[in-house]
């Protein structure tokens, strides 16, 4: 239990202020105003207009006079504790996947409309795509996002105009996409879980003079997001994903155009 503030130590800096109110609900059972006063020492009127707003932002929850935690924190702690569990999940067939291709992986998840970048690997052209770890884009735009729209409960009719591509992606399992730059930059993405149970997406992008839109390709990434998908459900990693062949990965003389999406 947080102990009370004195007037003197009281926080006046607002993200300690909301931190001293919501370590008031460290414990089981609802709280009212009185006890988060005399929890966190605020004065009553600024804990109260610090409640209203957290409830507002879904952080907290009030029934009557009642407060409890809110929906939107069990969503944040559960994204938090999932992500690092598919990060470590995924971080060994990543690069497993690369290696075997020659070409730069991403991971994503869909965080609202967009897609959040949890990893990229690759070698001398993943520093010219802008991709980054946290970055996000548009999940409408890249193959990625595609991938995990057309694998997301009722996002065909969020997306009406999107509607045909994503059934299609919904009936191969795969979304291809070339990006609009001079040379062409080609992705091919998969989502990670069965339809209306997707956990994320992974895609590799590469010069479409070398990545071609075809199952010898998609195949690796098929195997990769299987083999996430066993690992995050505690199934055994029974295939490796498939050996680079003659016809795959990059030539150290590519020329290297720059990635919008993958």
């Amino acid at each position: 239990m947080t102990a009370p503030a004195t007037a003197d130590s009281t926080p006046t800096a607002i993200l300690e202020r909301i931190s001293l109110v919501l370590d008031a609900f460290d414990g089981p059972g609802r709280l009212t105003l009185a006890q988060v006063v005399r929890r966190t020492g605020l004065p009553r009127s600024s804990a109260h207009r610090m409640l209203e707003r957290l409830v507002e932002m879904r952080w907290l929850r009030r029934e009557g006079r009642d407060y409890e935690l809110g929906t939107r924190l069990m969503e944040l702690g559960s994204i938090a504790v999932h992500q690092n569990r598919l990060h470590s999940a995924a971080a060994p067939i990543l690069h497993d996947l690369h290696r075997a291709t020659g070409y730069v992986v991403h991971l994503g998840v869909l965080d609202g409309p967009d897609v959040l970048y949890l990893d990229k690997v690759g070698g001398r052209l993943a520093t010219e795509l802008p991709t980054r770890v946290g970055s996000r884009y548009p999940a409408r735009n890249s193959a990625i996002g595609k991938a995990l729209l057309a694998y997301t409960p009722h996002s065909t009719h969020d997306l009406a105009d999107l509607t045909p591509e994503l059934r299609k992606v919904r009936e191969t399992g795969v979304a291809y996409e070339v990006a609009r730059i001079s040379g062409g930059i080609g992705i091919i993405a998969v989502p990670i879980g069965p339809v209306d149970d997707v956990v994320a997406a992974l895609s590799i992008c590469g010069p479409t003079s070398h990545l071609k839109f075809d199952h010898r390709h998609a195949a690796p990434v098929r195997m990769a997001a299987n083999a996430i998908h066993r690992s995050l459900t505690g199934r055994p990693r029974t295939t490796p994903v498939a050996p680079r062949s003659h016809h795959q990965g990059l030539s150290a003389a590519t020329t290297q155009p720059r990635l919008q999406y993958a």
